[in-house]
């Protein structure tokens, strides 16, 4: 039927039967998850979840430090974690992404502006045994690309800033060479979209969903393996920063500060929808996260968001003027250095990032010189503008 057009016919007719096909193959997935009984009860059995949970023998004792963070395990979870890459997982923060999945279960949590004031999360995952489940997953940003290049690291995303210029993000990875698990070239069944998962219809942009088994299978597949048949294994270049136990090693220049308050913007009328408290839980040697005025909670166990540490860096931050709508992709100075707060043990060391280059590490040390040691668990760290306002008590 089609011998008898042009090559250009011929490929208008594909592409609109393609468009066509896609259309019709998103209504099916869209009905499929959210489909209602006649009752009105949502039923959600046809969207995958993680996979069985998977615990470390409780008799095995815990001699192996994460590099990452330096929270304890056994050799056979080390055995686990040395086969794969770090991977690390854009989730979002906007009201209606709101309790995201899986940032209770990460290693490390970077938080910057991604636009017009709304944070976004890179969520790095290794030394978990566990399937999480991650998500609202998002877009990418190419100043999470810079802190991503330390860990070379696993990046999953759903798409990202690609204007050309300084904030180009889907072409940094290209440039890059990252090992990239962008949801565009994936789908269904690694991603799926849960347009349910809060009880209530959001909007299309808030309901991207993985988990990390299926993320690091689909990089098994790709060759993305930690066996040495990519190079070195990438903990061989790899350097962790110091880590200590609660309470001991304190910081002799640190001082009280068991109540944190960090507003990112103060320009826009929802600031206070991101504005972050974190309230010092002796009990747990934790500070406790509260987002816009309300306890942040991980959806999947309903537990508060705890991080063991907070560090607050100050970086300049611009406009990428890429010519995208409103302005709005940002930059941020993150090689060089710039004043640091560190919270840990209920107390804050007053010191300073470095980093020195998009490989290289960022470092942390107080104002003698000395480089901070972490308390073992979850290291939150949060990216705001030169002189935004940060106070602790």
């Amino acid at each position: 039927m089609l011998d008898n057009l042009t090559t250009l016919q011929k490929s208008l007719i594909i592409s609109i039967v393609s468009v066509i096909f896609f259309i019709g193959s998103a209504g099916v997935s869209y009905s499929v998850f959210s489909r209602v009984n006649a009752s009105g009860t949502t039923l959600s059995s046809f969207i995958p979840g993680p996979a069985a949970t998977v615990t470390e023998d409780p008799q095995a004792p815990k001699t192996e430090e994460c590099p990452l963070n330096g929270s304890m395990h056994t050799k056979a979870d080390k055995a686990n974690w040395e086969t794969r890459y770090p991977l690390a997982v854009m989730i979002e923060n906007s009201t209606d992404a709101r309790p995201q999945s899986g940032l209770s279960s990460a290693d490390i949590i970077y938080e910057a502006v991604a636009e017009g004031g709304i944070t976004r999360f890179m969520a790095l995952y290794y030394c978990n045994l566990n399937d999480i489940q991650v998500g609202p997953v998002r877009s990418a940003r190419t100043y999470f690309l810079d802190w991503l290049s330390e860990y070379n690291a696993l990046y999953a995303h759903v798409g990202g800033a690609n204007t050309p210029g300084p904030a180009n993000a889907l072409g940094q990875i290209i440039q890059y060479k990252i090992k990239d698990l962008n949801q565009f070239s994936i789908g269904f069944p690694t991603y799926w979209r849960d347009y349910q998962r809060l009880g209530r219809e959001v909007a299309t942009e808030h309901t991207m969903y993985s988990t990390t088994q299926k993320l690091w299978a689909v990089a098994a597949s790709r060759g993305w393996v930690n066996d040495g048949s990519n190079g070195p294994k990438w903990e061989d270049t790899f350097i962790p920063w110091k880590f200590k136990d609660d309470n001991q090693g304190a910081d002799t220049l640190s001082q009280a500060a068991t109540k944190i308050n960090v507003m990112f913007w103060s320009s826009v009328g929802y600031a206070s929808d991101y504005a972050v408290v974190w309230n010092y839980n002796p009990g747990c040697n934790c500070y406790k996260r509260v987002n816009g005025g309300a306890p942040h909670m991980d959806r999947d166990n309903n537990q508060q968001l705890i991080a063991k540490n907070v560090v607050v860096q100050f970086e300049t931050e611009s406009s990428a003027n890429d010519g995208y709508p409103n302005n709005e992709h940002l930059l941020y100075g993150t090689i060089g250095q710039g004043k640091a707060l560190i919270f840990q043990d209920g107390k804050v060391t007053q010191g300073k990032w470095s980093k020195t280059s998009r490989l290289s590490r960022t470092s942390y040390t107080d104002s003698s010189g000395k480089e901070i040691s972490f308390n073992r668990g979850l290291i939150w760290i949060q990216t705001v503008p030169e002189g935004a306002n940060v106070t602790y008590n």
